[in-house]
This record gives C-alpha cells, structure tokens and sequence, in this order.
C-alpha cells in the first residue's frame, strides 16, 4: 500500500487548466482565482470566487475523481477519517479547521492517448447545507465517529439504515488497499443534487 500523494498532485495541476476553461465559460457572474499557497489549500481552499457585483467570496475545494480517468462513476466518495502514523484523523468533510464553501466534485474526466485532459464534469456542492442534511439523517460527526470505532478494522461496504444503497449512498471502509485508510461515505450524484445541495455546473 501506497499513498498517491504525490502523483495525484501532479495530475490536478494538468487537469486544473482543463477546469480553468470550464470557469471562464461558466462563471458569468464571478471572478476566480486560484489558490498556489500551500497554507491555504491545507485549509480547503483551491478557488476564491467573488461575485463581480457583492464582491461577497466564497472558497472552493476541488475534489477530483483521478483515481479513474476515463470513466464515469455515478457516485463520489467524502472523507469521514484517516490514519496518520497509527492515529485517527478527522477527514475533510467535518474537519472544523477546513474553511470550504463549496466542494468542486470533478467526475466522468477524460483524456487522450497523450495523457493530456479534454472533459470532465463538475458538479459544485454546499458544504454547510450537505453537513446540515446528513444531520438531519442522523448522519452526524459524532455518529460516523461511533461507527469507526465498533467497526474497527472492517473493510469494505457498510449498509446505513439512513441511506438507500443503491440510489443514495453508503459507508466504505478502505483498510486494506489504502496507507491512510481512509474511511468515506459514498453519495450519488443524482441523491445531492435532488436534495437540494448540489448543482452541476458541466
């Protein structure tokens, strides 16, 4: 096991061009800018938007699917926790010191024989009102905490009684195939946007 720290920095640097001609497009009404500062981005912020007339900003954190390029997957995966050097970890859902607006899910992302990025989709979500809907559900912090912690080394799927697994979503345990062993709640795309707590911007 490996973590793919590292290369997947290097791809998001390619795909963030592809994404940059996307915003321009799409952005009608705001400006954006995005965010090289190393203290920043630890901090969830990949984009500023400002509204052109407000001036009001919001932080984005882009969160792209480059495990599987060239394909599309319905779903995406929100981080709950992870192990760090054998301690457990608050993931970048609820971590309370990420300072994120909105996330940027970038899905369906596609390239050429040459490596080089040419779609993808980007579907924006409300961070607050994401975590107020789980919350809703019974799907809170302290919540998945509990379950962490009574499932221990589990791996896989795990079924919530709060959520339909196969139009909503699900709890996957990554304890043997990843070094940080990440805990995430997997969401269907088409589940936050009927919700209310997401749109998709291409």
């Amino acid at each position: 096991m490996k973590s793919n720290f590292k290369a997947d920095l290097a791809k998001e640097k390619k795909l963030a061009t592809l994404l940059d001609s996307y915003y321009e497009k799409h952005f009608v009404f705001y400006g954006f800018e995005r965010v090289t500062n190393l203290k920043q981005q630890l901090k969830g912020i990949d984009l500023v938007l400002t509204h052109k007339k407000s001036q009001n900003t919001f932080f984005v954190d882009e969160k792209a699917q480059l495990d599987y390029v060239n394909e599309t997957l319905p779903t995406f995966a929100f981080e709950l926790c992870y192990d760090k050097n054998g301690v457990e970890k608050p993931g970048w859902l609820f971590d309370v010191s990420k300072k994120t607006h909105f996330y940027a899910l970038i899905t369906s992302i596609f390239s050429d024989e040459d490596g080089v990025f040419t779609s993808c989709n980007i579907t924006f979500v409300n961070r607050r009102m994401l975590v107020a809907h789980l919350a809703g559900l019974g799907l809170t912090e302290e919540f998945f905490w509990h379950l962490t912690q009574k499932q221990g080394v589990a791996h896989g799927k795990i079924v919530l009684e709060q959520l339909n697994p196969k139009k909503e979503g699900y709890l996957f345990f990554s304890t043997k195939n990843k070094a940080e062993k990440p805990v995430n709640l997997i969401l269907k795309l088409d589940y936050l946007i009927a919700v209310g707590v997401a749109k998709r911007l291409i």
